[in-house]
Order: C-alpha cells, then sequence, then structure tokens
C-alpha cells in the first residue's frame, strides 16, 4: 500500500494517461456508520458542494467487510450502498498498520476495538504487543495509516484511490481530538500527534497545505479525478 498512485498495482488503478474518471454530482451516500469518519468525511465533501447522506441515516445495514484489502472492503461498502439505495456511495476503509507488529492492526484496525468501539482499550493493546517485541526506541515504534476510498454507482462503476501518512506511535496517547488511533500517532515532521490536532491541522488541506492524514492524502486524489480540483 502506497500514498503514491502511481506506484500502486496496475490491476488497482488506472494509468493517469487513461480516460478521465467519472465525475460525481448530486446526491451522495456516505458508507459509514463510524460518526468520526462520517464527520471527517463530511467536511472533506463540503467545498464542492456535494449532497451527502450517511448509511445510517437512511437505516442500511452494514455489509461483512471480507476483503483483504483496504481496497476490497471499501469497494464492499460503497458498492452495497449504491444497490441499496440507487444513489452514488462513496466508502472510506482505513486502518493502522504498525511495523513491528507485521502490519497489524491493518484491516482489523476498527475490530481490535471490540463491538463497543474502544479505542481506548485497542491502543493498550498495540502498546502490550509492541514492548513484547521490544518497542521502545523510536525506529521500533513506526506506523503508517492506510485509507483507501471508493466511489461506486448503482450501475457498478467504480473509482478508487489510496494513501498513506508514515509516523510513530506514542505512549502515552496524547490528545482528545479526531478518533480512532489518533492519539498514539505522530506523523513524521511534526511534534502533535493527530489527536492534538483541530480538523484543518490534521487534514492540511489545500490552499493551506498538500494533504497530511492518510484520508485527505486520498480525497485529494479523487477530487482531482472526479470532482473537477
Amino acid at each position: 500500500m502506497t500514498g503514491d498512485r502511481s506506484q500502486t498495482t496496475a490491476s488497482n488503478i488506472r494509468p493517469a494517461s487513461s480516460a478521465a474518471c467519472r465525475p460525481i454530482s448530486g446526491r451522495l451516500v456516505i458508507a459509514t456508520h463510524n460518526p468520526g469518519k462520517l464527520a471527517e468525511m463530511r467536511n472533506l465533501l463540503a467545498p464542492y458542494g456535494i449532497e451527502a447522506i450517511s448509511a445510517g441515516e437512511l437505516g442500511l445495514k452494514e455489509p461483512d467487510e471480507s476483503g483483504m484489502t483496504f481496497r476490497d472492503n471499501a469497494r464492499i461498502k460503497a458498492e452495497a450502498a449504491a444497490q441499496a439505495t440507487g444513489l452514488p456511495a462513496f466508502a472510506d476503509d482505513s486502518g493502522l498498520a504498525v511495523d513491528a507488529l507485521d502490519g497489524a492492526p491493518g484491516i482489523h484496525s476498527a475490530r481490535w476495538a471490540g463491538p463497543d468501539r474502544n479505542f481506548r482499550r485497542a491502543m493498550e493493546t498495540i502498546e502490550e504487543k509492541l514492548r513484547a517485541r521490544g518497542g521502545t526506541t523510536p525506529e521500533r515504534r513506526k506506523a503508517h495509516f492506510v485509507s483507501a476510498l471508493c466511489v461506486a454507482w448503482p450501475d457498478r462503476h467504480v473509482e478508487d484511490f489510496e494513501a498513506r501518512v508514515d509516523g510513530m506511535l506514542v505512549w502515552p496517547p496524547r490528545g482528545d481530538k479526531g478518533f480512532g488511533y489518533d492519539p498514539m500517532f505522530l506523523p513524521d515532521g511534526h511534534t502533535r500527534t493527530f489527536g492534538e490536532m483541530g480538523s484543518e491541522e490534521k487534514h492540511g488541506l489545500p490552499p493551506r497545505g498538500k494533504g497530511l492524514s492518510h484520508r485527505a492524502r486520498a480525497f485529494l486524489k479523487l477530487a482531482e479525478a472526479c470532482l473537477g480540483r
């Protein structure tokens, strides 16, 4: 997984020189039941005047995320919402990959928090596993967030994008902003964790930045391809 679209596998994404992506217009379903993720995705879409409604607000069931990659699971969620509503649907699948834990929790990031979505407990589990593997130095605490975004239409057309942000894990967690593993993730080149950053700083969107968070970086690729910016 990579934040450079040109380095992803050819089977997953079209070359930049090929046909333009299908534009997004009209009403859009955000295929998530996660309040934190929903808020971020609405913030990202807001400048483009897209009318968005969530899968939770529509009473849609959460599909079984049986994919082997972030991209697979984003597609499962987007396609399920598009077929259920007859509207284009936008989904994200994202997670934390810790180098010293062989990429875990990865696509199982949400599951590590349990059915009650207790991410404090999930962060404690990561810290315990890291320490068991000697993860006490910055070099042994490297990690990255990955975000795969997918837009699916009712006719089964799909556009998808992926990006990542590298950093390291801190302990104890710092900050109460964001959601999930944000309080323990310190992005490279920064002194504040995602949990200490407000939305504007975390996403670092233009004109003030070029995209900081994994979700913002993936969204910028989507916006350039499907939103005409």
